[in-house]
């Protein structure tokens, strides 16, 4: 969908007069304040927190990580409090975003490493040396409660990234852990389960025995660490009284369990992105996931003047090549595995970036009938670029605004990559390997309104901005039931209906600038007074239609 040279100038105009006051005033306002929020409809905004901002120059080295790594494969100075900053600015505010997922903060391997791309550090926050540290890098544990306590001020729940799968990389300067904690080979050759789960996904990435019971010290390293740094007889203790509580084995999967699960009783995570789900052993995330969920509710009853919601811990996996028309299952050639079952509420949707070629209707109510039928109570989460996907949807980011419309519109759970509101590069000469992926957010872009492909920055960003206030206002955008109202001109609807919350939309897509009446099919009243949050005009239902006089071709209608 191209819109006009008209439309580009008044993007453009909105920016430059204040894109704030232009998008609170349109969205914000008198957006329905009683609407709930649900995972379902979340619209998750997903940064690498090294490459996103930089809130504190003081922290950029640490350990004596300052050797010339390959292109974009070193640290970059991005922390938490970069991303608090963003955060206070109301930047997520703007974009409608409901949920921030960061990558890992936990502290990574001192040394760097060669996996065949070049030399790199682990600024990805994938490659953990020890689960109950904040990297320096990334900041203090007084910058992980801020961040939790700001983003909850704003409304924004905070998905923290975990690993259970393996460790960091063995450098010079990170021995490898003992072998009652770890497997340093098969490779995985993913023929079936076994050569995926029980096996290393790379060489020299040891994997976690997580299938194993039996108990096990913890590994000197950490043990020499945590007396140097004074904390190992706190650690020792809470550490007795965990086991003591649960009863557990001191496996390496449950000494892993409490680690991640500390982060929710302190500060009130509220989900988990699990990464390499698939390589894990499926029950193991039923485990993490009822810690996780009785930690939230310790969290919840200390602190009741700060609970946004009465949701339950969320978890979304990542398990690599699981599309939304594999329904509940995912095979791993002799056998097929219901994640779901494993106290996982959705899937990120790998299917999506092909799924984004059909055309609207198609891609909609396909979407619809999956997630209503198959999936219903469970649900996905859709992107179309992430940091290890190397071939997203519209690489070379010639299709902005249609990406955007798709992702943001479609049923299911919307991620947005940072960067994708803002045609930030995915193609980066001189870069290996996914590195291309995960440049540095272009502030600079935003802030000079750079034209990239014919469409200037600050075009796209409006447009994320009403989609996402849209989606955020609306359960039923995310998590309704989907409707063609007309084909030509295309108009939908959506609507989610409960005991307890009624919400409806209509929108249009593809439709002319100027004078256009929207068919309503009966959703609303005679006189019920609509707001469109695209252009932010109000109209008025008369004979089941509404008059929207905009530039724009779309329109996005909702109480």
């Amino acid at each position: 969908m191209k819109l006009s040279s008209l439309i580009i100038l008044l993007a453009i105009m909105a920016i430059t007069v204040g894109l704030d006051s232009c998008q609170s005033g349109a969205a914000n306002e008198e957006s329905p304040s009683e609407a709930p929020f649900l995972w379902e409809n979340a619209n998750i905004y997903f940064l690498l927190t090294d490459r996103f901002n930089n809130g504190d120059p003081s922290n950029d080295v640490n350990f004596d990580r300052s050797d010339k790594t390959a292109k974009l494969r070193g640290f970059e100075g991005g922390d938490l409090k970069g991303v608090i900053q963003k955060i206070e600015e109301g930047y997520f505010d703007n974009l409608g975003i409901s949920a921030l997922w960061t990558t890992p903060w936990m502290e990574q391997i001192h040394g760097g490493t060669d996996e065949g791309t070049g030399k790199t550090y682990g600024f990805h926050g994938y490659w953990i040396s020890d689960w109950t540290s904040i990297d320096p890098n990334f900041g203090r544990e007084e910058d992980l409660a801020k961040l939790l306590e700001t983003a909850h001020a704003h409304g924004i729940r905070v998905i923290m990234d975990v690993i259970v799968n393996h460790t960091g990389p063995v450098t010079e300067l990170d021995p490898v852990w003992p072998d009652e904690w770890v497997r340093t080979e098969p490779q995985c050759t993913y023929q079936d389960y076994e050569s995926t789960v029980t096996c290393t996904l790379v060489k020299n990435l040891p994997d976690i025995l997580t299938e194993s019971d039996q108990e096990v010290e913890l590994p000197p390293q950490l043990l020499e660490k945590w007396a140097k740094e004074g904390r190992l007889e706190k650690e020792m203790t809470e550490l007795d009284a965990f086991f003591e509580r649960t009863g557990y084995p001191r496996a390496p999967r449950y000494y892993i369990i409490k680690w991640l699960t500390d982060f929710v009783r302190k500060y009130g995570i509220d989900g988990y992105r699990l990464d390499t789900a698939k390589h894990i052993e499926e029950s193991i995330w039923g485990e993490l996931g009822k810690e996780a969920q009785a930690a939230l509710e310790d969290w919840k009853h200390l602190h009741p003047d700060k609970v946004l919601d009465n949701n339950d811990f969320y978890m979304v996996g990542e398990v690599y090549g699981y599309g939304i028309s594999g329904g509940r299952l995912y095979g791993f050639g002799d056998r097929e595995v219901d994640f779901f079952n494993h106290e996982i509420d959705a899937m990120i949707n790998f299917e999506f970036k092909e799924s984004a070629k059909l055309d609207y209707e198609k891609l909609f109510a396909s979407y619809s009938e999956k997630l209503q039928g198959p999936l219903k109570g469970v649900s996905v989460v859709n992107y179309i670029s992430s940091h290890d996907d190397g071939g997203p949807f519209d690489k070379k980011r010639l299709k902005t605004i249609e990406a955007g419309t798709k992702l943001l519109l479609c049923p299911g759970a919307s991620q947005v990559y940072y960067g994708d509101e803002s045609s930030r590069e995915l193609d980066i000469p001189g870069t290996e390997g996914d590195a291309t992926l995960r440049s540095k957010m272009n502030w600079e872009e935003i802030e000079s309104n750079a034209v990239r492909n014919g469409v200037p920055t600050a075009e796209i960003l409006l447009h994320y901005q009403k989609l996402g206030q849209f989606r955020r206002d609306h359960p039923s955008v995310g998590a309704g039931i989907h409707h063609m109202i007309s084909e030509s001109p295309y108009i939908f609807s959506r609507v989610y209906d409960t005991d307890e919350y009624s919400d409806r939309v209509v929108a249009g897509l593809e439709l002319k600038p100027g004078k256009k009446q929207i068919d309503l099919n009966g959703l609303y009243e005679e006189g019920t007074v609509l707001r469109d949050y695209y252009s932010g005009l109000k109209v008025s239902v008369k004979g089941d239609k509404v008059t929207v006089d905009s530039p724009y071709t779309m329109v996005l209608l909702g109480l």
